[in-house]
């Protein structure tokens, strides 16, 4: 039977809330989304990968995995408004490569393909290639690492964000996530150039922060760090969001993007623990900062999992 309440629901903004439901999304949407109702989906869908979440099996053949990202992109399909923005996160792996494009092609059977974004988790910068301009001194190696026991394959650094529209027609507000030109006078030059600020194009680096145990400081085994969702909800532009949704919030990463932004957030996940998760950083994102001392020592906002549940 589904939940007659709401897992949690917390204050987001003055005048909006962040809702979670412990609840299947394909079932879920149609009865907590009104049609056309979301500006926004963000989300991340299990990959089929055999990661080891608590409540679901991540290890189905591919076409029956693919037949359920359709039951996915039909449930999206029922609640997108019409100027909405549909963000997928997949990721694939070096021995799969092809994962993510099979999803899209999925997806691509009802939505446009407005933009593909690639977000990028670690990256290696030589310091002759930076320029002088960049002042280094020394070659960079930035990011989340993690080392492969391959001689076939090389580092897996990075994931996709397919950004999928009705018509391909949205117009997004590319300058929310602008980057400053690094020759300034490109800003006199580009007759398109407003002020110092360009387009960051279709390369997003967002590395993981740094984790000292996993079960504390991120109790989910595949999830994206706040800033990536907040970014796609920028992009798309926070103005004309009246609703976003993930329908597979996890430890809610996307959730938290609401709440900084201060937008009304409708989140989807079978995992209560997950879910638990989920409501103490939004939590902690919405208290006001304490006051402390100069030599007082600040500590990790994030939030601690409770014990494993189900609904």
């Amino acid at each position: 039977m589904p939940p007659d309440r709401p897992f949690a629901v917390l204050p987001s903004g003055p005048d909006a809330t962040v809702t979670l439901w412990c609840e299947d999304a394909v079932a879920g949407l149609p009865r907590r989304i009104p049609a056309g109702g979301a500006d926004v989906v963000v989300t991340s869908p299990p990959y089929n990968r055999k990661v080891p979440y608590t409540n679901y099996a991540d290890d189905r053949p591919r076409a029956e995995y693919l037949t359920w990202i359709g039951t996915v992109r039909d449930a999206v399909d029922r609640v997108l408004s019409e100027r909405g923005s549909f963000f997928l996160n997949v990721g694939a792996s070096p021995s799969d490569p092809w994962l993510p494009m099979d999803v899209a092609r999925v997806v691509a059977s009802t939505f446009v393909l407005q933009n593909v974004l690639h977000w990028v988790k670690s990256i290696a910068i030589d310091r002759a290639a930076a320029g002088r301009a960049a002042a280094l001194d020394r070659d960079l190696a930035l990011g989340h690492y993690r080392p492969m026991a391959s001689d076939r394959y090389v580092h897996g650094a990075h994931e996709y964000v397919f950004h999928f529209t009705r018509r391909g027609d949205v117009r997004l507000d590319r300058l929310a996530i602008g980057v400053p030109y690094q020759d300034k006078s490109n800003v006199a030059r580009w007759p398109g150039a407003r002020a110092d600020l360009r387009c960051r194009g279709n390369t997003w680096f967002l590395p993981y922060p740094t984790i000292r145990y996993r079960a504390r400081d991120r109790p989910h085994p595949a999830s994206f760090p706040p800033e990536l969702p907040e970014w796609c909800l920028r992009l798309h532009g926070v103005g004309r969001v009246n609703l976003a949704v993930d329908p597979f919030v996890g430890i809610g990463s996307s959730a938290v993007a609401a709440a900084r932004l201060g937008l009304p957030f409708v989140g989807f996940d079978v995992d209560r623990a997950y879910l638990a998760v989920a409501r103490d950083r939004v939590r902690a994102e919405a208290a006001p900062p304490r006051p402390t001392r100069p030599s007082a020592r600040r500590t990790s906002r994030g939030g601690s999992r409770s014990g494993s549940a189900s609904c």
